[in-house]
């Protein structure tokens, strides 16, 4: 429980192991993940230093197995994972045989692809040559014709086919007829069914073209633009048994081909799917040798050259578990020299590590990223869980969406191992799935405030029956935009709904938003009082933590003393007025001064109760009947409230600065060089006195440090209460446009009628469902979620958290394996 409500406790240390027994204990110590290396090389280049060699060859293992992989996802083979626990390291020795292995593998497929390479162009080749033999049939048939026609006698033509890309086709044509001056002939045909390209595997649509033209002058220029336009020739027989005999023989090579390419293809697959069963569990290994050499080339090495030296942070409570990994380890070496393991004093501030779970690391995160908790001090997370969704619900309080939130968030949590076996590559799914918890909590709590405020969709429940006599019938209720509830008068009971607001409300239209407003934004302000109180306590407990007795006196003293006697006053006012005052009716009639004096029409304001108080003054009471302060000696304990927290400003000014000013001068009477560490002003322990001139420096530092921070709490106290009105200003915006998209949708398909009727409410049934889901649930909630987040990192956690430490970042298998995997996708 300490490292939930406080960092673990950490230490570092000095390990020593053999050198053959170096490895196997790194990769004991990176499947435990609970120790932080230390870089003892930081001048060294990486091409320097000892296992760069082995970095090397892992990385070229990794190259194979990349390239393996992509064949084996552009076959479409499924690469299994083999269900279990993740495979360990192999031994060093083993990297020879991973080594071969992978060889092998790339050679045996690189040699079977430029196989199938050449078969597959050989195949290209005669295919297009036997669609040029079957088109050019046509075209020759169509040249004998026209000599017939014509009946004249022409000199022997001659002329080229080949095949081309049938994008190529009209830039081809016009650049023979302007090369050639229009002295060829070119006729074209498609080829219908596209061909696969062997370079590239991709489909491509080509056309047979044969020219016809007269001299060797114009054979030459006719293939150069072949050439040009990458057109491939083939020959093709003049004679019409010559092209009939070709053919046959072009469609035997064409069978014997096919024969042998799926031989060749099936050798592939099955090298593919060999691989594919064992790829996952070889990448594992790879990375975790490259993980256990990169984290030796952290190491020294001693004199002798058979020790190496390792310095690393480790949690003080699990020192023994490491000393059984390390053991197992030298163990598994086969090593006869056990590993050293010794505790390090050092003046360095140590990492910040918190164990979390699947549960409370979403919060963990939500406070990392505002800061990562200075060594040791309180962690806001454990706090975070209940007043995070609890404060988004006040903003987002409605039973209907906070149903719909919690159960989007309800069912990322039933499929969650489902859901992570996908590996979904989307950032913003990532973000949801990661909060699932935050989602699931806040719409629980949402609901629970939708409750409170008696809200659903816009629209209340009537569970235990109103407390108003209704003294109208249904039409003057529905037609009626000016009714409003008067708590004065006879038509309330005088006992309260038993649970949340009265239903009865929603039919006040004229006095609804009023009654809200007043109710939402004294209850924004008793818990961003209560919320700040409990962040200046939170301070005494790291206050008394880390010794600091001159904070307790001169800084949370005044702080909860100056929040105390101005804001939780006002929060008591609230109190005493809604206890003092009700809803009696009568007080224009009664002769009763009792009754009239504790009803609402007495009933002062908070805020001008307040700033009467600030400013010394007294506004007496307009109304005869009613008494001018609300209890007795109210005005005495005011005036004192202020005179003490405005005293309260130069003890947090001062104070600090005139301890230190005084311990420094005692040192200095008492001769002493050595001091002790005082953790007031951060000195170390066992440094010297400084100079005066230097403590003349540290003082101006030390003042300069608590005139921000005074200065920064005393109006902070004020702007951070009056921020917690956002609270309110957010649940009355989310009520509102809820109730703008009730009556503009919603309303008006339930009041339609007939058969139209019900086609017209299905169609605004789906447009208010969207709009439901699309803005009052995901914008108003994401806007809910960040006001709720500036809440607890500026008006919560800066009274006490300090968030200037850094992360623990220990050598973990598990973290090198999921940072691969998230790199991969």
């Amino acid at each position: 429980m300490g490292s939930l409500f406080r960092s673990e406790e950490m230490t570092l240390c000095q390990l020593f192991l053999q050198s053959e027994a170096a490895y196997a204990c790194v990769s004991e110590l990176g499947e435990l993940g609970l120790v932080q290396f230390r870089d003892l090389n930081p001048d060294v280049n990486a091409f320097q230093r000892k296992f760069v060699n082995e970095v090397r060859r892992c990385d070229e293992m990794e190259r194979k197995l990349r390239y393996l992989e992509k064949e084996i996802r552009r076959d479409g083979i499924p690469m299994l994972e083999i269900p279990g626990e993740c495979p360990e390291a192999p031994q060093p020795r083993e990297m020879i045989d991973l080594e071969a292995t992978f060889e092998k593998l790339e050679n045996e497929l690189r040699e079977v692809n430029q196989n199938a390479e050449a078969l597959k162009r050989n195949y290209l080749e005669l295919t297009e040559l036997k669609h040029i033999l079957r088109k050019t049939q046509v075209f020759f048939d169509e040249r004998l014709y026209c000599d017939a026609d014509v009946g004249v006698y022409r000199s022997p033509l001659s002329f080229v086919a080949g095949v081309i890309l049938r994008e190529r086709i009209p830039a081809f044509e016009r650049m023979l007829w302007r090369a050639c001056r229009g002295n060829v002939f070119l006729r074209q045909a498609e080829i219908d069914t596209p061909l696969e390209d062997p370079s590239s595997s991709d489909q491509v649509y080509k056309s047979v073209f044969i020219i016809f033209f007269q001299g060797d002058q114009l054979k030459t220029r006719v293939k150069k633009i072949c050439e040009g336009f990458r057109a491939t020739l083939y020959p093709c027989p003049e004679s019409p048994a010559d092209r009939r005999e070709m053919a046959m023989g072009v469609m035997t090579r064409i069978e014997d081909l096919n024969t042998v390419l799926g031989q060749t293809q099936d050798h592939r697959h099955r090298v593919l799917v060999a691989a594919a069963k064992n790829i996952k569990n070889w990448f594992v290994k790879v990375r975790k040798i490259k993980a256990i050499y990169h984290t030796l080339n952290l190491f020294n090495l001693d004199v002798t050259q058979k020790c190496l030296i390792a310095e690393c942070w480790v949690p003080a409570l699990d020192m023994e578990t490491i000393q059984l990994a390390l053991r197992r380890g030298t163990e598994r070496s086969g090593s006869s020299v056990p590993p050293i393991l010794n505790r390090m004093e050092t003046i360095e501030d140590p990492p910040t590590y918190n164990r979390t779970n699947k549960f409370t690391s979403a919060f963990q995160h939500l406070i990392y990223a505002y800061g990562v908790a200075t060594y040791r001090e309180v962690n806001p997370a454990p706090y975070t869980v209940i007043t995070f969704p609890f404060l988004f619900a006040v903003m987002f309080g409605d039973l209907g969406h906070g149903a719909i939130m919690a159960a989007f968030g309800f069912w990322m949590c039933y499929k969650e191992k489902p859901l992570q076996a996908k590996k979904i590559d989307s950032e913003i799914w990532n973000i949801f799935f990661g909060g699932r918890y935050i989602i699931l909590l806040m719409g629980l709590f949402s609901m629970y405030t939708g409750l409170i405020y008696n809200d659903i969709f816009s629209k209340s429940l009537n569970i235990f029956g109103s407390s108003w006599r209704n003294n109208y019938d249904g039409s003057t209720l529905q037609s009626n935009q000016l009714l409003q509830l008067n708590p004065d008068s006879n038509d309330y009971l005088q006992y309260p709904y038993p649970f949340g607001i009265d239903p009865v409300w929603q039919l006040a239209e004229a006095n609804k938003i009023i009654f809200m407003n007043g109710y939402k934004m004294k209850i924004s302000i008793i818990i961003g009082v209560f919320h700040m109180l409990f962040g200046v306590c939170l301070s005494l407990w790291n206050h008394l933590y880390f010794k600091r007795r001159i904070s307790i006196y001169v800084e949370f003293i005044p702080q909860i003393l100056f929040l105390s006697l101005l804001f939780f006053y006002m929060v008591l006012l609230m109190f005493i007025k809604w206890t003092t005052y009700g809803a009696t009716p009568g007080h224009f009639g009664s002769q009763d001064p009792d009754i009239v004096k504790t009803s609402a029409f007495c009933a002062p304001s908070i805020l001008i109760t307040f700033i009467n108080m600030m400013l010394f003054k007294h506004d007496k009471n307009t109304r005869p009947q009613c008494d001018d302060f609300m209890f007795s000696g109210q005005m005495f304990i005011q005036k004192l409230f202020v005179i003490v927290a405005l005293l309260c400003v130069p003890i947090m000014l001062f104070g600090k600065p005139y301890f230190i000013m005084r311990e420094q001068k005692q040192r200095a009477r008492q001769g002493h060089q050595p001091v002790e560490g005082n953790a007031e002003n951060g000195t170390a322990g066992g440094a010297p006195v400084p100079a005066s001139g230097h403590h003349d420096e540290e003082i101006t530092e030390v003042f300069i440090h608590q005139a921000i921070h005074t200065i920064e709490f005393v109006l902070g106290s004020v702007s951070h209460t009056a921020s917690y009105l956002r609270l309110w200003a957010l649940s009355l915006a989310h009520a509102q446009l809820a109730e703008v998209a009730w009556n503009m949708l919603l309303r008006k398909g339930l009041m339609s009628n007939d058969y139209q009727g019900g086609i017209f409410l299905y169609v605004v049934f789906a447009g208010w469902a969207a709009i439901s889901v699309s803005i009052l649930v995901l914008m108003e909630g994401l806007s809910a979620f960040l006001h709720t987040l500036r809440l607890h990192w500026v008006e919560f956690q800066s009274k006490f958290y300090g968030g200037e430490g850094y992360l623990f970042q220990p050598f973990s298998f598990e973290i090198i394996l999921d940072s691969a995997g998230q790199a991969e996708e």
